[in-house]
């Protein structure tokens, strides 16, 4: 690692404390350097995406956003090595290929360990041999507890977080390799697949009426024939989006 230079680290806990230990114990590796302290995962997206450093130690259970939502917002950018009191955690940190997981109290030592860990991940990287080049933001729905249909959608547009609460969403809409959550006049991309949306979604509320289009049901005002087997959903502000045959039935059984 000494031909590559210091390895660059970010480390992301609520507690000041916690940050302090790992500061302590990080500052008897030569090799080290902490390049930003964040106390909560908005600080934390912003510090990667401007200083994009090579290793992140993230704490999995903060305010507002948690360590696998911030790992969802980054992707693959950064390794992460997950630190948590919490060890029901460990099994859903390395099905998101974490380079490792250390549990509270974590010593000195074990830390270490996770650094090495760290290092021989980044060495592949960057010969190419990562076996961890997988899908993050798959991984990362199928990982989380999931409690019921979900409340919001995280976006990330550069070093800035959009929260979008779930009852403001429109309806989506794909766009290629993306997705656009349209909500209150404005539109937010994200690099998610409709599939991934719709399962995550409350089907209650949100029906899949064209191949391209979710719906969020409570935003019709009245759906139309516009040709023999096709119809358009007229939305309360005035909006028309197309219905296929099938979204049809699908919708006809919620309204």
């Amino acid at each position: 690692m000494s031909e590559r230079g210091p390895l660059r680290v970010i480390v992301v806990d609520d507690e000041p404390l916690a940050r302090g230990v790992v500061r302590e114990f990080l500052g008897s590796h030569a090799d080290v350097t902490i390049v930003a302290e964040c106390g909560n995962g908005f600080d934390a997206v912003k510090a990667v995406t401007e200083l994009t450093p090579d290793l992140m130690l993230l704490d999995v259970q903060m305010p507002k956003l948690d360590g696998f939502e911030v790992l969802e917002l980054l992707g693959r950018s950064v390794p992460v090595i997950f630190t948590t009191a919490y060890d029901k955690y460990a099994l859903r940190a390395f099905e998101v290929h974490a380079v490792d997981y250390l549990l509270k109290p974590f010593s000195e030592e074990r830390l270490a360990e996770a650094l090495t860990r760290a290092r021989v991940r980044l060495a592949a990287r960057e010969s190419g041999d990562d076996e961890s080049a997988v899908d993050v933001e798959a991984l990362v729905s199928e990982a989380r507890p999931r409690q019921g249909p979900l409340q919001r959608v995280l976006i990330r547009d550069g070093a800035q977080v959009h929260v979008i609460p779930v009852d403001r969403i429109d309806f989506v809409e794909a766009q290629d390799d993306y997705v656009s959550f349209v909500a209150e006049g404005k539109s937010f991309l994200k690099d998610q697949t409709m599939a991934a949306v719709e399962a995550a979604l409350d089907p209650l509320r949100f029906v899949r009426i064209h191949r391209s289009y979710l719906l969020n049901v409570e935003r019709i005002a009245r759906v139309e024939l516009y040709a023999k087997d096709s119809r358009i959903a007229i939305l309360r502000d005035g909006r028309k989006l197309p219905v296929s045959r099938a979204g049809y039935a699908r919708l006809a059984k919620l309204l």
